[in-house]
């Protein structure tokens, strides 16, 4: 496989996998509606906080890579305005917007159209290989959380 080829695969297995940790699918099967919204004593978030702000992020990132009209939005807007979604409707949709947003960035990384060291023309010095990256990371980060919550909450069955 060329070099190209192998990082694009890397990067588009990165945005889902569970090599080194848990991963989004796994950090958010089964947690029960009544369970989505509770700060435990001693962590600063709700499953659901954390959900939206991965939710949000991501979006932010994918719409960044994608968009020239691109506008950044504030900090407070990566954060939901709750602790617990409105309605089982919105947590639900709030799943599929994720895995929607990380295949959309599997898609760019897989985009042989698309130059990974390019600098994104609308961005600082930014490039798609740089944004993927700070994906990755960024939901890895803060997937670790939402099992702790879980943990925390006693809803945490994984090893």
């Amino acid at each position: 496989m060329d070099p190209d080829s192998s990082l694009r695969a890397h990067l588009q297995r990165l945005l889902n996998w569970e090599d080194a940790h848990v991963s989004f699918d796994s950090a958010v099967e089964g947690i029960a509606p009544a369970q989505r919204g509770v700060v435990p004593k001693g962590l600063p978030y709700s499953v659901w906080q954390l959900v939206e702000h991965l939710r949000l992020t991501q979006g932010d990132i994918l719409e960044f890579c994608r968009n020239p009209a691109y506008v950044e939005p504030s900090p407070e807007e990566y954060w939901p305005p709750s602790e617990s979604p409105s309605s089982d409707a919105e947590w639900k949709a709030s799943i599929k917007a994720f895995r929607h947003d990380r295949a959309e960035l599997q898609k760019l990384a897989a985009d042989t159209a698309v130059d990974l060291h390019a600098r994104i023309p609308h961005g600082t010095g930014q490039t798609c290989l740089r944004e993927l990256l700070l994906v990755a990371d960024h939901n890895a980060y803060h997937v670790a959380p939402v099992v702790a919550v879980r943990r925390s909450l006693g809803i945490w069955k994984h090893s």
